[in-house]
């Protein structure tokens, strides 16, 4: 039996592993994976190494943001040309959440589908339109390719990622509601939960907005104080758990969604400051989509980020949204104001860096 165990036959399946943005993870072409969900997840948990606290096992890198999947297939939709699924898989559980959208993995993709033969180089940029499946959305990447072919070498650099690199330009579509249906899930600008002002709000994602000196922080806070101080992520939980229920998701305690910043005032010539969480540890930087989500709601008159945030109102804004690496910068489009304020598009350029093409095995039975 255990000769049989050591000669288990092994499955190759193709596999790049990308950095997008400020995260990294590996990238499949979808059909190279099973159709049937159950299966795809135990797959895709032993490529991570889940469940296991430093995914030994496995090419996941210990924490939210490099334990990150991205699956691609050419689309069927009209004026689209890939499909795209994002998967965060947990690193010490046995769960795959397909739920939340990743606007750093997704600059990945323009690259992947281009290097897949998907979509064909043009000169000397190539636009892939994208529908991300997570959210309904439709993103629009624009992508450097001057000599037909990918270019990943460039000047830009981007807070969180050492050196520079091409960049991508991503404009993302119908930003509001794309998981609850309204940008206002509730229907309120603010509201109380645990004795606290809030926002609930849902803008590239759903998320829990706190004003940082409300739950007696300065927004300076780095990962370590959250790791020392557990009765503050107790309660954050507590609160992001009657934030789901509030919004519709039903129970999220085994769900990324919503997720949770910690806003105050920029310091650093921004519009603002956030500490975004993945949803239980700190953010070494930030989400693209929680980028889009906290740039909506500092356009929101009332809501607890335009309290703090240093806009113009414009109906076409740069908005500067600090963390603890740097600060990432949306262009946003809106529409209409207060409870008619709409999200036309959100654009933010972000870099990738093709690190390994090849082939991953998993066993034969799974």
């Amino acid at each position: 039996m255990n000769g049989e165990a050591l000669n288990m036959p092994q499955r190759k399946i193709p596999c790049m592993l990308m950095r997008g943005g400020t995260s990294k993870g590996p990238f499949f072409d979808m059909r190279d994976l099973p159709a049937d969900t159950a299966t795809r997840d135990k797959i895709l948990l032993k490529v991570m190494g889940s469940p296991h606290p430093r995914q030994v096992d496995g090419v996941g890198g210990t924490e939210t943001v490099t334990s990150k999947v991205v699956m691609v297939q050419p689309s069927e939709r009209e004026d689209i040309d890939v499909d795209y699924l994002f998967a965060q898989v947990a690193i010490e559980e046995a769960l795959v959440d397909t739920s939340p959208p990743c606007g750093n993995m997704m600059a990945g993709v323009g690259p992947f589908a281009i290097e897949r033969g998907m979509v064909k180089a043009m000169v000397p940029e190539t636009t892939v339109m994208i529908y991300n499946i997570n959210t309904n959305a439709v993103i629009e990447a624009v992508i450097q390719t001057p000599d037909g072919i990918v270019e990943y070498d460039g000047e830009t650099a981007i807070s969180g990622v050492p050196g520079t690199a091409a960049p991508v330009l991503m404009n993302l579509f119908d930003q509001a509601g794309g998981k609850t249906g309204k940008l206002l899930p509730t229907g309120n600008k603010r509201e109380i939960i645990d004795n606290i002002e809030v926002t609930l709000i849902d803008a590239g994602t759903p998320m829990l907005l706190i004003k940082a000196e409300d739950i007696g922080l300065d927004g300076a806070e780095n990962t370590q104080f959250f790791k020392d101080h557990t009765n503050i992520m107790i309660k954050i939980e507590a609160m992001r758990l009657e934030t789901g229920r509030r919004m519709g998701l039903g129970d999220v305690t085994h769900s990324v969604l919503p997720k949770v910043a910690i806003l105050s005032k920029a310091r650093a010539g921004g519009s603002i400051k956030s500490q975004y969480f993945t949803p239980h540890t700190l953010h070494a930087a930030h989400a693209v989509s929680g980028a889009i989500c906290i740039s909506t709601a500092s356009q929101l008159r009332g809501s607890v980020a335009a309290d703090l945030a240093e806009v113009k109102g414009d109906k076409v804004e740069k908005i500067v949204i600090e963390h603890p690496s740097g600060s990432i910068a949306v262009q946003l489009e809106t529409d209409g104001e207060g409870d008619s304020l709409t999200v036309i598009k959100a654009g933010v350029i972000r870099t990738v860096r093709k690190i390994m093409d090849g082939l991953v095995f998993v066993p034969e039975n799974i």
